[in-house]
């Protein structure tokens, strides 16, 4: 019996060509909802509502905020685990995260972890080589084919209570932590109530959206790969101002267990900040970092894979193994012939086009025809590291035996 269900399936929406007459199949409805027509209303209302100084405080400290829930809780607690936070803290993670308005922990985790486990192929869910559009936002706000997801394990995610009720009441975190919490605090506080919805709410998050999804974009696009260069993920200090530390991508796909994303004191990470902060206080244990050792492993790997790049492009002359080999007595009889040749350490050289320019003057000559080895080395002038070079492009031959005295030995013995 002829199995007919695979031609008869029925493409997934993503399949097919977006038209005029199909687009809106194509849209996710609930994420352009959230990530580009509420702000959009936001922005168009923000021109009938005064800013207040005290509501653009509040909205930049509750930015920093809902901006630490997702680097510091999303990302390094509960999508890498690289330390372990108390009841407390994942609690208060979990709602200013829900703040961000980004999906929520189990969503989000999961993601990114099928982000690690399949870079820059179709498995991941915004690889940056669909365009850097597509990674920045794209991917949530078109329909994607679920034959083409990343899967990965997250069932320690699931044992988690804190993750599992904020995934189960996740509309009423967006509503409480992303809309009405920071109007509440501007509105009992000093009497701003629709300047703490539109600035320290719908505004605010916004600007923790696009500064997040710059992780997924910018990280892949813009800057150095200090550590290993097969995959997209970069090293730029632009991206770690604009996503709280989290622009020191390269080091953090390499290392993506380290509580770090940035190693130097004077990089810019306060997302390590804050977490080494809470250490202190007693809310956060086990932060986890990679030896030192390994860290610049890697990255002396990464330099030497740099230097043979560059080296390969270099002209270092014909390789010995390929070079003609010659008798000692060829070499010889060559040299009185007129050829201006000379040997050092087992290779003939042509050096006809060179005597004019040598530095020390004609002197050379009186290396024609010999072993010139022990003059080269410093019986006459004792060369350096660029005359050794500039020698290697003057090579035509290798002596068998390897120089004058290799091949007299063999020759005296006979005699004897």
């Amino acid at each position: 019996m002829v199995d007919t269900r695979s031609s008869t399936r029925k493409p997934h929406i993503s399949e097919e060509p977006i038209t005029l007459s199909n687009w809106q199949h194509h849209v996710n409805w609930v994420n352009t909802t959230l990530i580009l027509i509420v702000p959009v209303l936001g922005c168009i209302a923000a021109f009938w509502t005064p800013l207040r100084l005290p509501t653009a405080a509040w909205a930049v400290l509750y930015y920093f905020w809902t901006g630490l829930g997702i680097t510091a809780g999303y990302h390094r607690l509960w999508a890498h685990r690289s330390y372990e936070a108390g009841l407390p803290l994942r609690i208060f993670l979990a709602c200013v995260g829900g703040g961000a308005v980004q999906g929520s922990i189990r969503w989000w985790s999961s993601k990114h972890r099928a982000h690690h486990r399949w870079t820059d192929t179709n498995k991941d869910p915004y690889s940056v080589n669909k365009g850097i559009w597509y990674s920045h936002f794209m991917w949530m706000v078109l329909k994607q084919n679920p034959k083409n997801r990343g899967r990965t394990d997250i069932s320690d995610l699931n044992d988690d209570p804190v993750v599992v009720l904020q995934h189960k009441y996740y509309g009423s975190f967006i509503l409480a932590f992303g809309m009405f919490f920071p109007m509440l605090i501007a509105g009992l506080g000093w009497g701003d109530w629709k300047g703490g919805l539109l600035y320290a709410g719908i505004l605010r998050f916004l600007f923790v959206q696009q500064a997040t999804f710059c992780v997924n974009s910018l990280a892949h696009w813009l800057g150095d790969q200090p550590f290993d260069d097969r995959n997209s993920p970069r090293d730029h200090v632009l991206t770690a101002l604009v996503t709280l530390g989290e622009g020191y991508h390269n080091f953090h796909h390499e290392f993506p267990s380290d509580y770090r994303n940035a190693i130097q004191w004077w990089q810019y990470d306060p997302t390590k900040w804050s977490i080494w902060v809470w250490k202190q206080l007693g809310l956060a244990t086990n932060l986890k970092q990679f030896r030192a050792n390994e860290i610049e492993k890697g990255r002396i790997q990464q330099l030497q894979k740099k230097v043979d790049q560059k080296r390969a492009k270099l002209d270092w002359g014909i390789p010995l193994e390929q070079l003609p080999v010659m008798e000692w007595c060829d070499y010889v009889d060559q040299a009185k012939d007129g050829k201006d040749l000379v040997v050092i350490a087992g290779v003939v050289h042509d050096i006809t086009d060179f005597i004019k320019e040598h530095p020390g003057g004609r002197i050379i000559k009186s290396a024609i025809g010999k072993d010139a080895t022990a003059i080269f080395n410093g019986g006459v002038y004792n060369h350096s590291n660029a005359a050794h070079n500039l020698l290697s492009s003057m090579r035509i031959g290798v002596i068998r035996g390897g120089g004058e005295v290799e091949i007299w030995k063999p020759q005296q013995s006979k005699k004897n």
